[in-house]
């Protein structure tokens, strides 16, 4: 790896399951080995002149899952789990801003959406809330689960032989949710999935 001449290099954070970047910041060599030992994502502040474990204050702390470098071996891309906003703002990542400057919305990649909807059937699973249709859905069992996963899939086909791409959105989207139920209640998550498509695709 090369660090610049302040003894910093550029490491960028990403998601490690929905793949969106998170933020930028900078390591020097005892960060770097702070954050392999610990597990913890930890920083060179270069404002303050020390190091700072991210989420040391707001408990918005990133677990370390990977670090890869560039190919050149001057940037390095951190991949981890955050456990709440990354930004200091309260948005999930630093890069909210388009370049003039205003806010936006529209987070990427767009299959984060994913990643969120399944932490989401995730937490009622381990913290089942009454009132809740994933929680019921849950409760009642692979039999209840399956039988929705089929009548959304009919409707999927109902849709397409419609020829409405509105509807044909609107019951896969449905479809998507019963499977991310489905995978919840048999310990699974989506990354079995891309796993096997990898393995299938060889990507």
């Amino acid at each position: 790896m090369r660090f610049n001449e302040a003894g910093l290099i550029p490491a960028i954070v990403q998601h490690a399951r929905s793949g969106e970047v998170l933020m930028l910041g900078y390591m020097n060599e005892e960060a770097l080995q702070q954050t392999l030992t610990s597990g913890m994502v930890t920083f060179w502040s270069r404002s303050r002149q020390a190091l700072w474990r991210k989420g040391e204050t707001s408990g918005n702390v990133l677990r370390l899952v990977e670090i890869r470098q560039d190919c050149d071996g001057d940037t390095l891309l951190v991949l981890a789990e955050p456990a709440g906003p990354t930004c200091h703002t309260g948005r999930v990542s630093c890069f909210h801003q388009t370049l003039e400057g205003d806010l936006t919305e529209t987070r990427t990649p767009s299959s984060v959406i994913l990643t969120d909807l399944a932490n989401v059937v995730a937490q009622r699973a381990s913290a089942p809330k009454e009132g809740s249709y994933t929680t019921k859905l849950l409760t009642e069992g692979v039999d209840r689960i399956g039988k929705k996963i089929g009548e959304e899939a009919a409707e999927v086909i109902i849709a397409a032989k419609n020829g409405s791409s509105s509807e044909i959105a609107w019951e896969i989207a449905d479809l998507m949710y019963h499977l991310l139920v489905l995978l919840q209640h048999q310990g699974m998550t989506i990354e079995d999935v891309w796993a096997e498509l990898r393995r299938r695709y060889g990507g």
